[in-house]
């Protein structure tokens, strides 16, 4: 209790004492979580509204394995896209190994299935009348879409969190294809595991605040959203 108790303490002035480490990990973490996300909800959004109304042959299969990419491991994942970016793998002349760039594709391919499935589903859930009516009213498929991602904005929205806390908290993809390299690849997951790992219990603590801080804010998001879609 002891050894947990110091390295709280010592965490608490690392983190008000801004220490440069520390910030830098997060600042990272974050702004590679919101592209990887938001480049997945380019092509996620369309993705699911299209399979939540069409009919078709293979339809309901498509659906199935995007709810099980869902449950993908971020190891197998990074895994896929070690391959995909070593020099001998298909994208390697673009030299993604061990850049931030190189974990946003992986974490855009861990959120694609997630923003798909959910927002398959907020869509699939919709009224039958707001597609009649915009049918009715001559909307074309891309009015139309933009319509089912208003309709079922609060559905989509909890598909881009949960997806945002998948991505943030993952530590596969960003060990594997990232490197845990100093001031260039290092998230607040592999720093957490990497300080943990070579006694710096206090800036491990630090980093792990942070990081659960950030994921407890999303899952409170994600609370209230799920209230208000009942309600």
């Amino acid at each position: 209790m002891q050894l947990l108790w110091d390295g709280l303490t010592d965490a608490m002035r690392l983190l008000l004492s801004g220490e440069p480490l520390v910030v830098s990990a997060a600042w990272r973490s974050l702004w590679i979580t919101s592209l990887a996300v938001a480049l997945a909800a380019v092509v996620g959004l369309p993705v699911g509204a299209w399979l939540a109304r069409t009919s078709m042959p293979g339809n309901r299969l498509l659906v199935l394995m995007f709810r099980a990419g869902m449950a993908l491991p971020t190891v197998f994942v990074g895994m896929v896209c070690y391959a995909m970016f070593s020099r001998r793998g298909p994208l390697g002349p673009f030299e993604l190994l061990y850049t931030p760039w190189g974990i946003v594709l992986g974490e855009l391919l861990l959120a694609f299935p997630i923003i798909v499935g959910l927002s398959h589903g907020a869509i699939k859930s919709l009224d039958p009348r707001v597609a009649e009516t915009a049918w009715t009213l001559g909307a074309g498929p891309i009015r139309r879409w933009k319509t089912y991602i208003s309709e079922a904005r609060v559905g989509v929205l909890l598909a881009l969190l949960t997806a945002f806390a998948r991505c943030v908290t993952e530590l596969g993809i960003a060990m594997i294809v990232g490197g845990n390299i100093k001031h260039r690849t290092r998230t607040l997951a592999t720093a957490t595991a990497f300080e943990t790992s070579r006694g710096e219990f206090a800036r491990g603590i630090a980093l792990g605040i942070l990081l659960l801080l950030i994921a407890l804010i999303v899952a409170g998001l994600i609370g209230w959203l799920s209230h208000e879609e009942k309600r």
